[in-house]
């Protein structure tokens, strides 16, 4: 009988301690450590469905609307997602246009600048050395025929 008292009245009491601790403090801990903003917004439909089918309290059709929502939460922000990803990819071939362009408008610059030769330009007075002529100014008007007489 002392055994069945004392585990009736020490044991037991202990054992259901235990178990509720377990389930209100440590599982319920792990629950709100695993919950998301996510998993509270889906649940938020299923509160106002069984709200709604439970006939003493009237729900108004604009929180039935906000519960519909908040369930094709996931299908609106999908279809949010690719519109801002085909947004994106779209930039990006604007850029990678852009990028190309430049590159070919750098390229284009380098060889013409290759082609001007700017790193080794003379002063026009240094390329020709200066000569005095003999010729006077009538001579010069006759370029060419004093040049054949010359010759014959």
């Amino acid at each position: 009988m002392k055994q069945w008292w004392r585990r009736w009245t020490y044991e037991v009491p202990l054992a259901i301690g235990d178990a509720l601790w377990e389930v209100l403090v440590v599982q319920l801990a792990a629950l709100l450590d695993r919950l998301t903003v996510r998993k509270v917004i889906a649940l938020i439909p299923v509160a106002i469905i069984v709200l709604a089918y439970y006939h003493r309290i009237p729900i108004p059709p604009e929180l039935i609307l906000v519960g519909d929502f908040l369930a094709y939460i996931d299908i609106f922000s999908v279809l949010i997602l690719l519109g801002l990803l085909s947004r994106v990819a779209t930039i990006l071939f604007v850029v990678k246009q852009a990028a190309a362009r430049i590159v070919t408008f750098a390229g284009s610059v380098a060889a013409h600048a290759q082609r001007l030769d700017l790193r080794h330009r003379r002063e026009r007075s240094a390329s020709r050395p200066h000569r005095k002529s003999s010729r006077t100014e009538d001579d010069r008007a006759y370029d060419g025929a004093w040049d054949q007489v010359a010759i014959a």
